[in-house]
């Protein structure tokens, strides 16, 4: 799909009510909760965090990008993810932190994305965090930075690998609470994607596939 194609859909996408857990849930490790009640979450009282979902022109086609983490301990060494993190004081808003997140882990200017919207909000129970997602664009092809204390790798998605059914999978992996268990994932260029950054995936894929009928 080229860049300028995948903008038209744009007013589509904004026009959309979002699926949510229903897509979520397609990408969902089993047994793991896409959302939990209100009340849960007051008694659980999650960190909040939040992801870039950026989509960028690269020799005229869409791409989104992704990073590798570190290796470190911690729940989520060396896996791969948006760009984003954990909301800080002096940030207005979840978005303002994805935007902040994006420029220290990848180095793309606060100014050059244009935020898109918001999609739905996703719990991750292992680190007990809350994530808010956003799309944004990029109108030419970016420079990455990556940030070594925090990336180890970027991952340049074609908007057309991304989209195609061939590239999900059931791939055997260790979680938190099983050691060994099947997770849908996606395989993009020799990396498996899973757990919440495949979840929301599965939203932005169900809604690009709606705008595109």
């Amino acid at each position: 799909m080229t860049f300028a194609e995948f903008t038209k859909y744009i007013p589509k996408i904004l026009q959309q009510q979002l699926p949510g857990g229903t897509a979520h849930l397609k990408m969902a490790p089993l047994g793991r909760p896409v959302s939990l009640p209100e009340a849960e979450y007051e008694k659980l009282k999650p960190k909040k965090s939040a992801v870039m979902m950026l989509a960028y022109p690269k020799a005229g086609e869409a791409h989104i990008v992704l990073i590798k983490r570190n290796t470190y301990p911690g729940i989520h060494s060396a896996q791969i993810s948006f760009p984003g993190g954990k909301a800080e004081p002096e940030d207005k808003d979840f978005m303002a932190t994805a935007l902040r997140e994006t420029f220290e882990e990848v180095g793309i200017a606060q100014s050059e994305i244009e935020v898109v919207m918001p999609f739905s909000e996703i719990y991750i129970p292992p680190s007990n965090f809350l994530v808010y997602p956003f799309l944004g664009l990029l109108t030419e092809e970016p420079v990455f930075a990556p940030n070594p204390a925090e990336v180890s790798e970027i991952i340049e998605m074609p908007m057309s690998v991304f989209l195609d059914d061939s590239t999900i999978a059931e791939m055997p992996m260790q979680t938190s609470y099983k050691q060994h268990i099947m997770v849908p994932s996606f395989i993009i260029e020799g990396n498996i994607v899973w757990g919440a950054t495949a979840m929301i995936l599965s939203e932005l894929k169900e809604t690009i596939k709606t705008a595109i009928k």
